[in-house]
């Protein structure tokens, strides 16, 4: 594969759960896509989503060079499960000089291994987890994004008691330290929400702001 200067080209090693969907989403999204397994079978069912799927038993450096990883511009390797398989296969895209190289990780001390050597770490178990727990404890927000320790996007279903209400009235800002950066309700996002504007029925707000002012917000709703 020849790397295209106007869209970035990724590199998926490894196709259990995770590695497959992330490839398929890809390759669905109209990227260029290198896909590698030493599973015949799911390789032979990548390629009805990329002519680039390719068998290698043995991911050695030569291996990977020879089937192209190196001119992806983002490689994820999603080998969690054999640790030394994953640190290996990790540093030998490194070495090929791949610009972002993003491994998944099963455990913390696999993780802090994987980023010491450069990569940047994935937890997708941990943070599924994480997302999930979240919502169940949760009274009103529906999904969320973090964006470091103390920050994160929350998407918040309005309640009963705060339809007619205004966004001015509730002072999101002064009172709570948020900012509602989009406004859906059925098939409608709004990215430029009025303070005006009163909640109706449906209405789900995309809020960003520290987490404890969040947790504040939703405690108090």
């Amino acid at each position: 594969m020849k790397k295209k200067k106007e869209s970035l080209s990724y590199g998926v090693i490894g196709l259990g759960r995770f590695g497959m969907a992330l490839a398929v989403t890809l390759a669905n999204s109209g990227k260029e896509v290198i896909v590698v397994d030493k599973d015949e079978e799911k390789v032979k069912e990548m390629r009805q989503y990329t002519e680039y799927a390719f068998v290698c038993t043995n991911l050695t450096l030569e291996s990977l060079r020879e089937v192209g990883i190196q001119n992806c511009d983002v490689v994820v390797v999603c080998i969690g499960e054999k640790v030394d398989v994953s640190i290996l296969t990790t540093m030998s895209v490194l070495e090929l000089k791949v610009p972002k190289v993003i491994a998944k990780a099963t455990s913390l001390e696999q993780g802090a291994v994987l980023q010491r050597i450069g990569a940047d770490v994935v937890y997708p178990e941990r943070d599924m987890a994480l997302r999930l727990g979240k919502r169940l404890v949760s009274n009103s927000f529906l999904d969320y994004i973090s964006l470091d320790n103390s920050v994160e996007i929350r998407q918040i279903q309005v309640p009963d008691e705060l339809l007619g209400k205004s966004i001015e009235e509730l002072q999101f800002r002064p009172k709570y330290g948020l900012n509602i950066i989009a406004l859906e309700n059925g098939d409608e996002t709004t990215i430029e929400v009025p303070p005006s504007h009163r909640f109706t029925r449906g209405d789900i707000i995309v809020v960003i702001g520290k987490v404890n002012n969040l947790d504040d917000f939703e405690n108090s709703i």
